[in-house]
């Protein structure tokens, strides 16, 4: 029994370890976004992950807006149009550029004549040029009227107002069974959100590009800014014991680390999440290829949630609700 009186004493004694533990994590958290747009955050909530893991996770919530670059440009104008007044389209692993050659391309890259996004008889591009058309246009089911279209939504459509808020576990809890990043991988140091596969077979089975712009992202009226692909805009620096740079955190606590490594490679030995091991930082991910239309392809995880509206509670057992 004597044993057991001491119990008290230890549990007083770890709790300001673990107070002091969270205190730190927290501390590194808001400095690793001191760069993002902030709004409010991190802060401790409670929350439900993905399998129904009731735990701790941190809240932050950002404004889509980058504040080293200005996002854009996306769709060329006109047929005579370089690489620098368009963006970038993937497609097999590839990153191409959408100049004015792209666009008149287009029936023989998809082998397809049905492609059509230019008049003719001037060369200018048609592009979604409005709030509504950008909305009819970049939707699953795409507005007809808007087929054969250059799409891009402008930052400017969206509300003063608008945030996105990620509540994401303060420590990962592994799941027997990988968890899907299509509804979005995490949130980039510089606080655009990581975002799933674009849906590229809706966007071409509509005769539409949509382009993103050379850091990998476009705007949807629902998150804003966003990326889904990493490129080369993600500056940050090498975590102590890190084997590459320090991007992102996953929406299950893991961090994400640029593509390739400190040294030019690309590392070898990673699971099917795009992660793996390494002496000083544990487990973590390596963005996907630029080309290849997945920052994250899995997540080992339980994962937490992302929302538009900052007073949301998070369970991420939850279905989401429909744009």
């Amino acid at each position: 029994m004597k044993h057991l009186s001491l119990l008290p004493m230890v549990l007083c004694l770890a709790s300001p370890l673990y107070a002091d533990a969270r205190g730190d994590r927290l501390h590194q958290i808001a400095h690793f976004f001191e760069d993002a747009n902030v709004l409010s955050g991190p802060t401790l909530v409670p929350c439900t992950l993905s399998r129904g893991t009731e735990t701790e996770c941190f809240s932050i919530t950002v404004k889509a807006e980058p504040k080293s670059y200005t996002p854009g440009p996306w769709c060329p104008t006109s047929v005579t149009d370089d690489a620098d007044k368009g963006g970038i389209w993937l497609k097999d692993g590839e990153v191409l550029d959408v100049d004015g050659a792209f666009i008149t391309n287009l029936p023989t890259l998809f082998d397809d004549e049905d492609w059509q996004l230019f008049d003719p008889a001037t060369g200018d591009v048609r592009v979604t040029d409005s709030k509504a058309a950008c909305e009819a246009a970049a939707r699953p089911d795409v507005d007809p009227e808007y087929n054969n279209y250059c799409v891009q939504c402008l930052p400017e459509y969206m509300a003063e107002d608008a945030s996105m808020t990620y509540v994401i576990p303060l420590e990962p809890q592994d799941s027997w069974l990988t968890n899907s990043a299509r509804s979005g991988s995490g949130i980039a140091r510089n606080g655009i959100r990581l975002d799933g596969p674009a849906p590229v077979d809706a966007i071409l089975d509509a005769h539409t590009i949509a382009p993103f712009d050379d850091c990998g992202g476009h705007v949807n009226t629902h998150v804003g800014y966003h990326y889904h692909a990493v490129t080369d805009c993600l500056d940050g620096a090498v975590a102590d014991g890190g084997d590459a740079v320090h991007i992102g955190i996953a929406m299950d606590g893991y961090d994400i680390f640029s593509h390739t490594l400190v040294d030019g490679t690309t590392p070898t030995d990673l699971d099917k999440c795009n992660g793996h091991v390494s002496e000083g930082v544990g487990y973590h991910y390596h963005a996907g290829a630029p080309g290849s239309n997945a920052i994250l392809a899995c997540l080992k995880a339980e994962t937490g949630c992302s929302s538009e509206n900052p007073d949301a509670v998070c369970d991420a057992t939850a279905r989401p609700p429909r744009p």
